[in-house]
C-alpha cells in the first residue's frame, strides 16, 4: 500500500488483529446507528395522541381532588369512550429480523439451523453405451428384454440379438427373412432360456436359447403384426394391431386357449401382475383393461373387470407394483403425458401426474418406493420419482431421441434403455440393494440341546 494513502482503520491495528470485526462491533454498540422501528401508521389515533400531549397533560398537572363517586364516574365514562388508554403509539407488524454480523458460536443466542433437505440422487453417466443400428423408431413396438439368466435380448430389424451381462459378449439369435419381418417384439420365459419372438407378419416364434434352435410357431393368433407379450408361467400372452389379446398355452398343439376382446386399436403393452391373477393392457385407443385369469373363458371372448379411461392417448407403459398387488401405474402418449396409478380392486384412479413428455416406459424399484419412466419429446430423458409423493429424485440425460424401451437386470440394480437415436444405455440408477443386517447370534446355555430333568 502506498505511504500517501488513507486507510479507514490505521488507527485500530495496535488494538486488534481483526480491524472489520472491530469495527462493526463498535457500530452496533453505538446508539446512532441503530435501526429505527416505523411504527404502523393506519393502526394509530393522532387525535388522542394529540390530545394526551396538548390538554391531556395539563388536565393531569391542573387536576383537582374529586369525591368517589365522581371518580368512578369518569372512570366508567373513560372506559366507555375507550379513552383509558397508556399507549399511544401501535405496533402491529413483527418487527424485522437482526442482521447477524458473525456467526452462532460468538453470540450469546442460540440460532437452530435449519433442517437441511434431502439432497436429489446423483446418477452419472451411462455405465456403457452400445451401437443399436437399425432399432426402429416405433412408438408401438417392444423390442427390448432382459431375462432371468441375465442375458438381454434386443430387436434391431429383422435380427434379435443377445448380449450376456456377465461376460459382455454378443451374439445373433436369429435373422427373420423380409417376407415375415421386421422383429416387432421380444419377451424371455420365466426360465430365462426360452424367448418369444413376435413379428411383422401376425406370427410368433419360440426359441431356445441355449441351443439357438427353434421350437415351433404359433400361427392364427392374430391377422396383423403382433407388438406386444408378456408371459405368465407357461402362458405366453400376445397382443396384436388387430386388437386382441390372446393367451397361447405354448405346451399344447391347439395353443389358443383364451381371448380378450376389448381394444378397438393396437395393443402396445401387456403385463401380467406378480401373482399371475390380473392381466394389464394398453392400446392406442387411449384405453387401459384389467383382466381377472380366473374368470377367463376359452369359450367366448372374456369381459374386463375394469375399463380405464382417464388417457386422451395411446397407453404402452405399463408396470404392477411391486410392494402392492393391486397397484398399476400407466403411462399415456404424447397427447396425455401423464402417469396414473390404479387400485385394480376398484379400478379407481388413485392419482395422475403430468410429465410433460411422452410416456414411453415404466419400471419399479424392486427394493425402494421409487418408479423410473422414459421420455420422448422434448428432453427424451429418464425420470426418477419417489412414490407416492412423487417428488422427482432425478433426471438422466444422455439419449437424443425418444427414449422407446427400458428393461431390468434381474438383481433389479442396472436398467438399459433403447431410443431413438439407435443407441442402448446402461444405467446404475437403482443402486446396490442393502443387505440385510444379520441377526445376532443367541448364546445358548450349556447342554441346551439336551432335555431338562425336572
Amino acid at each position: 500500500m502506498d505511504a500517501g494513502s488513507l486507510n479507514p482503520f490505521s488507527k485500530l491495528r495496535g488494538r486488534s488483529r481483526c480491524p472489520l470485526q472491530e469495527q462493526i462491533l463498535q457500530r452496533i454498540n453505538s446508539k446512532e446507528n441503530l435501526d429505527r422501528f416505523i411504527p404502523n401508521r393506519s393502526a394509530m389515533d393522532y387525535d388522542y395522541a394529540h390530545y394526551m400531549l396538548t390538554e391531556g397533560r395539563k388536565i393531569k398537572e391542573n387536576q383537582t381532588v374529586f369525591p368517589p363517586a365522581r371518580d368512578a364516574y369518569r372512570m366508567q365514562l373513560a372506559e366507555a369512550l375507550n379513552m383509558n388508554r397508556t399507549q399511544i403509539l401501535a405496533f402491529k407488524n413483527k418487527p424485522p429480523t437482526p442482521v447477524e454480523f458473525f456467526p452462532s458460536d460468538h453470540t450469546t443466542s442460540s440460532v437452530h439451523p435449519a433442517k437441511p433437505s434431502k439432497p436429489r440422487r446423483h446418477i452419472p453417466h451411462s455405465e456403457r453405451t452400445l451401437d443399436a443400428s437399425d432399432l426402429m423408431d416405433d412408438f408401438y413396438l417392444n423390442l427390448l428384454d432382459w431375462g432371468s439368466s441375465n442375458v438381454l435380448a434386443i430387436a434391431l430389424g429383422n435380427t434379435v440379438y443377445l448380449w450376456d451381462a456377465s461376460d459382455s459378449s454378443t451374439s445373433e439369435l436369429v435373422t427373420i427373412d423380409d417376407d415375415n419381418g421386421p422383429v416387432t417384439s421380444v419377451s424371455w420365459a420365466p426360465d430365462g432360456q426360452h424367448i418369444a419372438i413376435g413379428l411383422n407378419n401376425s406370427e410368433v416364434q419360440s426359441w431356445d436359447s441355449a441351443s439357438n434352435r427353434q421350437l415351433r410357431t404359433l400361427r392364427g393368433c392374430h391377422r396383423s403384426r403382433v407388438g406386444s407379450m408378456a408371459w405368465n408361467s407357461h402362458v405366453l400372452t400376445t397382443g396384436g394391431m388387430d386388437g386382441m389379446t390372446v393367451n397361447n398355452d405354448v405346451r399344447i398343439r391347439s395353443h389358443v386357449c383364451k381371448t380378450y376382446r376389448g381394444h378397438r386399436q393396437e395393443v402396445c403393452g401387456l403385463k401380467w401382475s406378480a401373482s399371475g391373477q390380473q392381466l394389464a393392457s394398453g392400446g392406442n385407443d387411449n384405453l387401459v383393461h384389467v383382466w381377472d385369469m380366473s374368470k377367463a373363458s376359452s369359450n367366448s371372448p372374456t369381459q374386463w373387470i375394469h375399463r380405464l379411461e382417464d388417457h386422451t392417448s395411446a397407453v404402452k407403459a405399463l408396470a404392477w407394483c411391486p410392494f402392492q398387488s393391486n397397484l398399476l401405474a400407466s403411462g399415456g402418449g404424447g397427447g396425455d403425458r401423464t402417469i396414473k396409478f390404479w387400485n385394480t380392486h376398484t379400478g379407481a384412479c388413485l392419482n395422475s401426474v403430468d410429465t410433460g413428455s411422452q410416456v414411453c416406459a415404466l419400471l419399479w424399484n424392486k427394493n425402494e418406493r421409487e418408479l423410473l419412466s422414459s421420455h420422448g419429446f422434448t428432453q427424451n430423458q429418464l425420470i426418477l420419482w419417489k412414490y407416492p409423493s412423487m417428488v422427482k429424485m432425478a433426471e438422466i440425460m444422455g439419449h437424443t431421441s425418444r427414449v422407446l424401451h427400458m428393461a431390468q437386470s434381474p438383481d433389479g440394480c442396472t436398467v438399459a434403455s433403447a431410443a431413438g437415436d439407435e443407441t442402448l444405455r446402461f444405467w446404475n440408477v437403482f443402486g446396490v440393494p442393502e443387505v440385510a443386517k444379520p441377526a445376532p447370534k443367541v448364546h445358548q446355555e450349556p447342554f441346551s440341546h439336551l432335555n431338562r430333568i425336572r
